[in-house]
């Protein structure tokens, strides 16, 4: 018999794979260890220091920064997963009808959809809104958050629905369980890790965002990657190397759990 093909055997993948890795992570390594310098230079190693990170965290900007975009992620976090997990029941939960790829083409729409193009679409709505209503808040930020990361969300919690025995819940219809009872009792719980997952998967994706928050935000209201890039366009220094290390480090985290969530259980 034929030996089955393995990428992993053919000439030069390993070379590829070492430079594609290299090519990816090996910023970050400099990033991260640059963190750490003594001195007041981006490029000249002076030695181990936790300056820049106590600079930081005594930063009345960063801070302001960064309790506002843990305010607006969590809020886009929680109502893009609510959203999401309404719109996963209604499209595994349901017989197949008419338009049903139309609905997760629309679901999906701004995963494939240029950034820059949902965030200008927004920025004309919401200009709009503002001049008839008056309202400059944080609300504009919060919502432009959770209808990008409604898809982020949906994904995990519609493959965690995909997976689950459908019989489990007509069991406990044949019990007599309304609808109300089968999913909180059954449904929920099978669930949860979904939502965990979606909630930390948008979580990130709304606390990263730079592009939509630069083009929605209005005067005083910069978040932490929008304070960063602002400060990049004036003068670079290992603070703000510092402030992205700790920013990675809370990535890391997030994305860690999410990971350890939603793996299938037996």
């Amino acid at each position: 018999m034929a030996r089955p093909f393995d990428v992993r055997r053919q000439r030069g993948f390993t070379v590829v794979a070492a430079f594609c890795f290299a090519l990816l992570y090996l910023p970050i390594v400099v990033l991260v260890t640059y963190a750490f310098n003594a001195g007041e230079s981006i490029a000249n190693w002076e030695g181990v220091s936790l300056r820049w990170f106590v600079a930081a965290a005594g930063n009345a900007q960063v801070i302001d920064a960064s309790i506002r975009s843990l305010q607006i992620a969590t809020a886009a976090a929680l109502i893009a997963t609510t959203a999401a997990t309404l719109a996963a029941l209604a499209t595994t939960r349901t017989a197949p009808y008419r338009g049903q790829a139309a609905t997760f083409a629309a679901l999906n729409l701004p995963l494939m959809v240029p950034e820059i193009v949902t965030a200008v679409a927004l920025l004309i709505v919401f200009a709009r809104i503002k001049m008839a209503t008056g309202y400059t808040g944080l609300g504009y930020l919060i919502a432009a958050h959770t209808a990008f990361c409604i898809p982020f969300a949906y994904l995990p919690i519609r493959a965690r629905l995909d997976g689950m025995d459908l019989n489990l819940e007509r069991a406990a219809a044949d019990l007599y369980a309304t609808p109300v009872r089968a999913f909180r009792h059954v449904t929920l719980p099978l669930l949860w890790p979904g939502i965990l997952a979606g909630f930390m998967l948008a979580f990130v994706i709304s606390l990263d965002d730079v592009v939509i928050t630069e083009f929605v935000k209005s005067g005083g209201q910069e978040t932490l990657p929008t304070y960063m890039l602002g400060q990049l366009r004036r003068v670079i220094t290992p603070e703000m190397n510092a402030i992205s290390t700790a920013f990675l480090a809370l990535s890391i985290v997030v994305v860690t759990v999410f990971f350890l969530v939603s793996r299938k259980r037996d």
